[in-house]
């Protein structure tokens, strides 16, 4: 059995005891599962509004250190979920969308943005009869789930999650208010270094169970609010929760790329050396706290609105010593957490998080699918005996295709299925998977990204069976059909030379009419080797079992450079839809292309 089961069976066997024991126990836990219930479903009613409106917001807005933390207040305090907060910001990082740095930005941003719902619940929900707000709430809410437009299900999804985040609180104030007559936890309270280290760890643990600060906070605050608990310990649990928190960012990087996994681990040494730093000067910063409300006029006594005055210090006096070392820390999250190197080509980009978000979703694709054409040019140019360095720019290909290169002994099946089968499965299956309705731009550029995907393989399948007779006749000892074979060698290292430097040009200025160019010049390269083709066999240069095998290796290597071409033209095309557009518009269909090649020939004659 699990550890999973384990945990999970001790959980409920320990509720299953306060349930039988106590029924205010009961009414507390109530509460702690109605408040979770909200916050899921106010995290998915924000999801709603996740197709590319928050995109586009946060690529805007995190170009700074500053934009970047306000934009992680400003969200956390709308969405009261800093849950929410770091998922999207994992998921963009690992899609390429955001950096490192605006990552951990936006994750001190959300640290301060939670400190909000400190203060909502301390000086709202324990002073009002929030459950009178509750149940209009959920009534109209579940009017608008029921609704056909995605939006109206996004609010009526928030409507229910704020409802049930009311009445998780007020029966939690009911709980402990209950408590008063029959447990007084406060009995079991603890001084000093100790119940300061005790309590931080209490506060962990219930963070780590629940998956949300937010819960254990509303529990900390609605326990003092009763008395349940002493005013120290409540400052421990604070610290606790603000530590066990990192749990919801380290799961959701479980299955996230390096940097994923760097903004993870970037989350716990910020919440670790916060929590630190509030342990080891608590009694500078109750000093401080009571400054600070005394300042704005909070009661001496009012222990609830003192803890959100000391959950928001001590997170801002975090993020003041942690802004300066971001360098140093970004520079330590890279070293440690690098990129595996491993034999099978494994999804680099792709990840359940950022399948989530439609921007996400296409630009870890985009990426993932640049990782797939890597290695399939690779595959490429190994099975025509090509180097690496020869699709520089400044490589002469003409003088390449004839050198003799030696024949390499290698299993291009085995090749295949580590490098491009499995690869090329993993993006179909995130397309499948990608939270976009096909009403949505971006399911448009999902369906070139996967066209894009299948020529490639495509291609690389009809290499396999070029491969089969260009090791034969590549260094066949009738110079004729070898030189033929280094011209299929040329045209099709000339496409992948031209797709090269698309790929690198930053402008973007070939685009797609500079694939447009090169599909000419396909044709006219297949028209002339064909023509050559009936010269030879008819000067008896080469037999006509040469010609046969060299006329289906020429429409091979013509379906080859085809094939690679529209890879380009999905892959590497401008990313702005209106210049794409208007490319494809002057873009030339086959008939085009084909009278364009023919007009040199009628010029000629002319």
């Amino acid at each position: 059995m699990s550890y999973r089961k384990l945990f999970l069976i001790a959980i409920l066997s320990v509720l299953g005891y306060g349930f039988w024991v106590s029924p205010d126990f009961k009414m507390i836990a109530a509460g702690v599962a109605i408040f979770l219930a909200g916050m899921l479903s106010l995290e998915e009613g924000f999801r709603a509004f996740t197709g590319g409106m928050l995109e586009q917001m946060l690529q805007r807005t995190t170009d700074k250190m500053w934009k970047s933390l306000t934009f992680g207040i400003i969200s956390t305090t709308i969405m009261q979920s800093s849950s929410l907060v770091s998922v999207i910001t994992i998921s963009f990082l690992s899609a390429g969308l955001i950096g490192l740095g605006a990552g951990i930005g936006i994750i001190f941003g959300a640290n301060i943005g939670t400190t909000t719902g400190a203060w909502l619940i301390a000086g709202f929900g324990l002073k009002v009869d929030i459950a009178a707000y509750a149940m209009p709430m959920l009534v109209f809410g579940v009017i608008l789930v029921f609704q056909s437009a995605k939006s109206l299900k996004g609010i009526g999804s928030i409507l229910i999650g704020l409802g049930f985040l009311f009445l998780g609180i007020h029966y939690m104030k009911d709980g402990f208010d209950a408590f008063r007559d029959t447990l007084d936890l406060a009995a079991y309270a603890m001084t000093g270094f100790w119940g300061l280290i005790v309590f931080t760890l209490f506060g962990m643990a219930a963070t780590v169970i629940m998956q949300s600060s937010h819960a254990t906070l509303v529990l900390i605050i609605t326990a003092l609010g009763a008395g349940q608990i002493t005013y120290e310990n409540a400052l421990a649990l604070a610290i606790g929760a603000n530590i066990g928190t990192t749990i919801t960012a380290i799961i959701g990087a479980m299955s996230a790329n390096e940097q994923g996994k760097r903004l993870a681990a970037a989350h716990l040494i910020f919440n670790v050396v916060t929590g630190i730093i509030a342990i080891t000067f608590i009694g500078q910063f109750r000093d401080a706290v009571d400054f600070t409300s005394a300042a704005v006029g909070i009661a001496d006594n009012d222990y609830t609105l003192k803890l959100a005055v000391f959950h928001t210090i001590f997170n801002l006096v975090g993020v003041m010593v942690m802004l300066p070392f971001t360098d140093q820390l970004q520079k330590f999250l890279v070293a440690t957490f690098k990129r595996p190197e491993i034999a099978t080509s494994k999804p680099r980009y792709l990840n359940n998080a950022s399948a989530e978000f439609p921007d996400a979703a296409v630009s870890a694709l985009r990426q993932e699918c640049g990782h797939l054409y890597e290695n399939g040019r690779d595959l490429i140019m190994r099975s025509l005996l090509l180097k690496p360095a020869d699709l520089q720019p400044d490589a002469t290909l003409s003088a390449i295709s004839q050198r003799k290169s030696p024949g390499e002994d290698f299993d291009f099946d085995t090749l295949y299925q580590q490098q491009i089968k499995d690869l090329y499965s993993a993006i179909i299956e995130f397309i499948s998977k990608a939270q976009v309705s096909w009403s949505q731009n971006q399911s448009g550029t999902l369906s070139w990204l996967r066209e894009a995907s299948r020529s490639l393989v495509e291609a690389i399948k009809d290499v396999k069976h070029l491969r089969k007779n260009f090791t034969i006749y590549a260094h066949s000892n009738n110079a004729h059909i070898r030189q033929e074979y280094m011209a299929i060698r040329e045209q099709i290292a000339s496409v992948l030379q031209e797709m090269e430097e698309i790929r690198s040009n930053e402008d973007d200025d070939l685009g797609i009419l500079a694939l447009d160019q090169l599909r000419v010049q396909i044709d006219e390269a297949d028209d002339h080797l064909n023509q050559q083709i009936d010269t030879l066999i008819r000067e008896g240069k080469i037999s006509p079992q040469m010609g046969t095998s060299l006329m289906n290796d020429t429409s091979y290597a013509h379906d080859i450079a085809t094939k690679l071409i529209a890879v380009g033209s999905s892959l590497f095309r401008a990313p702005d839809p209106g210049i794409t557009s208007v490319e494809y518009a002057l873009s030339l269909d086959d008939d085009e292309r084909h009278a364009l090649s023919e007009k040199p020939e009628k010029n000629r004659d002319q």
